[in-house]
């Protein structure tokens, strides 16, 4: 993993992303963020285990189904499988030590808001 700080490249209201091999931080003060930097630590994995390319389309094509059911942007991306299992692992400083491959696959049960 590589973790660099690129201000301009991270979209407006997000703070960092994960593109394998590389966490790029909005922030300088992230770079020492545990909780940060785990969240896109388990993004890398889940990138590795569908091998890169069609974890970014199944990211987008997800983010659209959600964006139909819950019409709402910022909902919609929180309710990503992946995003739903970085937020509800990322203060698990253990959790990649553990974790079942495609562990993401236990998030993506459909929620009715």
């Amino acid at each position: 993993m590589f973790l660099i700080v690129a201000k301009y490249l991270i979209p407006k209201g997000y703070r960092g992303m994960a593109v394998f091999p590389f966490v790029i931080a909005k922030y300088d003060y992230d770079k020492t963020n545990k909780v940060f930097v785990n969240h896109e630590k388990i993004h890398l994995r889940q990138q590795l285990e569908l091998l890169v390319i069609p974890f970014f389309i199944w990211y987008f094509f997800e983010y659209l189904i959600r964006l139909i059911q819950y019409k709402n942007g910022a909902l919609a991306y929180r309710n990503i499988s992946f995003e739903r299992e970085a937020y509800a692992k990322e203060t698990d400083m253990n959790y990649l030590k553990k974790r079942s491959f495609f562990q993401f696959s236990h998030y993506i049960k459909i929620n009715k808001h």
